[in-house]
């Protein structure tokens, strides 16, 4: 799905702002809340989760459907253009309807969708827009969870993921115009040899047959100044870059693939500028090359998280923590455990940050009920992650690729976090998965994040995929507070993975809780001495393990949770906390990382 741009051809208006919000106990939908003004004194801002808004545990820890609502008026000189409405994201289903109508659903709390509202509303006219967000997980969504009435009568959401399940309009919703023949789609695969880049690009089409004449397409390739270095004639061919500037880890070089619609006179029916870089991804033996170099991963795991507006995407906190990840060394992080707004995508491409792209298939693991304190005794079957849950998966695997096929900075695909990957029914499960993404994109490593409970003697699926990724927590979970055995511990394991596999290894979470401003002589858990030992324990290993090539430390910043009394008020593992002030960790992490400069060191 091509993200909106004001062209030549199409226009598009934001409508974030302001909303009318109502909490709704179960009527909104059969009584037609979408008919009338919402009788509600509530606002609520979009982007934002709508969670922490309000001083009201109602609205805090509702589950079900809420209602947003604002009045739009589309542009008068959209006469005889498409007009369509996309929302960014809506945690986790929606309604989305114009005026009474329903235009749009979707399921899915991360990824984009869209409906074509054009013979609903009119040039000029004004239309009432209303979207109806619900937060429930249940075994057909991914994240799976479920639902239950507490002796209260209140309604109780269950699942099995560490981080808060922050709900509502997380990003932009957007109305936007497009030409009766527009550019629906467009994919490019990139290479190069010597200095000449190469461009495969496919294109399609949407409206063609409403085209008085024939249409033609016309590629012209733009670089980072506007200068044409490369065209092209048809919907679907190949152009080559002479002097190809490559897309690096630290150097974001983009290009822009400008595509026009004529018809036979020549008339411009269409125009869409893709961004895209040059650059190669493979998995060569024990390493990862991008552009034939091998890559080390110096970063974090990270969240969509922060006070207030809670999943909310903010363009200010988002500069920001780049800004973090640039003075902390860090050239990478993954989007854990979804996929994160475009615009954190659109950056790390400008940017030449490298990302691990994840979908939303977290909690798939009835080993964690006892930590979480309720769920199912077994993970796959008829009682939770079913045939259902893999239907949702697999459209989660859809929109994700469909959505983020083109960035540069996206190096892996990650298709689930720490599912059990050991029960009977694992490798069933995952198999079909796996052979979807590849078949998808051919072009990208395909991994898994490995859980601790299942290591090299129990997995049974780490052979189906491209690189092994690892979340450890020897000195935290296991080995509490003695480095010394979890030394021993973690290059014990990490070696059987090397010996069984040969395939390059991720540390894809390790770390340690931390309060900060907790010292202690002796290295208490909890400490900021600790956690900065911990962590350099860690890195000794990485430095004398050949297979290792990257540390993603878990986390960047202190994020939120649900309650429980595992967690005081989050989870405070982050190396920054969640106001984004540096824990001693992240002065250490700084000091490694600007040393090693993304190469990993030579061992012995």
């Amino acid at each position: 799905m091509l993200k909106p741009q004001a062209s030549a051809t199409r226009e598009l208006v934001n409508l974030d702002g302001l909303y009318r919000f109502k909490v709704d106990t179960g009527r909104g939908l059969a009584d037609g809340w979408q008919d009338v003004i919402l009788d509600t004194q509530l606002e609520m801002a979009v982007p934002a989760s709508y969670n922490d808004i309000f001083p009201d545990p109602a609205v805090r820890d509702h589950v079900g459907w809420v209602w947003y609502q604002r009045e739009v008026r589309v542009p008068r000189g959209w006469d005889g253009q498409r007009v369509w409405l996309r929302l960014e994201s809506a945690t986790h289903g929606a309604k989305v309807f114009v005026g009474d109508a329903l235009v749009a659903e979707h399921q899915g709390g991360y990824t984009p969708f869209e409906a074509e509202i054009t013979d609903h509303v009119a040039p000029g006219a004004t239309f009432r827009l209303s979207i109806a967000v619900n937060n429930e997980l249940s075994q057909a969504t991914i994240p799976p969870g479920s639902v239950s009435e507490a002796p209260s009568g209140r309604r109780v959401q269950h699942y099995m993921h560490d981080f808060y399940n922050y709900a509502g309009l997380h990003r932009s919703v957007w109305l936007y115009s497009t030409p009766r023949v527009r550019v629906r789609d467009v994919t490019v695969v990139t290479d190069f040899e010597g200095t000449t880049g190469r461009v495969d690009y496919r294109i399609a089409l949407d409206g063609v047959e409403s085209a008085a004449a024939g249409t033609d397409v016309r590629v012209r390739v733009l670089d980072a100044t506007g200068a044409e270095v490369a065209t092209a004639q048809g919907a679907e061919g190949t152009v080559e870059i002479p002097g190809v500037v490559l897309w690096r880890p630290g150097r974001g070089y983009l290009y822009s693939l400008l595509i026009e619609v004529t018809d036979d006179a020549g008339a411009l029916l269409d125009e869409y500028a893709q961004p895209f870089g040059v650059r190669t991804v493979e998995v060569r033996g024990k390493q990862l090359l991008i552009n034939g170099e091998p890559f080390y991963f110096q970063g974090f795991g990270m969240h969509e998280d922060h006070v207030t507006i809670g999943k909310g995407h903010s363009g200010a906190q988002m500069v920001h923590d780049f800004a973090l990840l640039d003075w902390v060394g860090a050239n990478s992080f993954r989007t854990s455990h979804y996929p994160y707004s475009e615009e954190v995508m659109d950056f790390a491409d400008r940017h030449g940050i490298v990302v691990i792209d994840e979908t939303p298939a977290v909690g798939l693991n009835a080993a964690f009920a006892g930590f979480f304190g309720t769920g199912p005794t077994s993970t796959y079957g008829d009682e939770f992650v079913n045939g259902s849950t893999a239907a949702a998966h697999r459209e989660a695997i859809r929109e994700l690729v469909a959505r983020d096929k083109n960035h540069p900075s996206v190096v892996i695909w990650s298709i689930a976090n720490e599912p059990n990957s050991s029960e009977e029914g694992a490798r069933p499960y995952f198999e079909p998965l796996a052979e979807l993404t590849r078949e998808l994109d051919p072009t990208r490593p395909v991994g898994f994040v490995n859980v601790m409970f299942d290591g090299p003697g129990k997995d049974s699926i780490t052979d189906l995929f491209d690189v092994i990724m690892l979340n450890r927590y020897y000195g935290w979970y296991a080995n509490t507070g003695d480095l010394a055995s979890a030394e021993i511990e973690l290059e014990k394991e990490l070696l059987e993975w090397d010996e069984r596999y040969a395939k390059p290894i991720i540390m894809t979470e390790y770390g340690a809780d931390t309060i900060p401003g907790l010292h202690s002589f002796d290295e208490q858990p909890w400490s900021e001495e600790y956690q900065g030992a911990l962590l350099d324990m860690y890195h000794r290993v990485f430095d004398r393990v050949e297979a290792m090539v990257g540390e993603h430390v878990w986390n960047f910043a202190d994020f939120q949770t649900s309650k429980g009394i595992m967690r005081v008020d989050g989870n405070k593992k982050g190396v920054f906390t969640r106001d984004r002030r540096p824990k001693a960790a992240a002065h250490r992490l700084r000091s490694r990382w600007t040393q090693l400069g993304g190469t990993k060191p030579e061992i012995g």
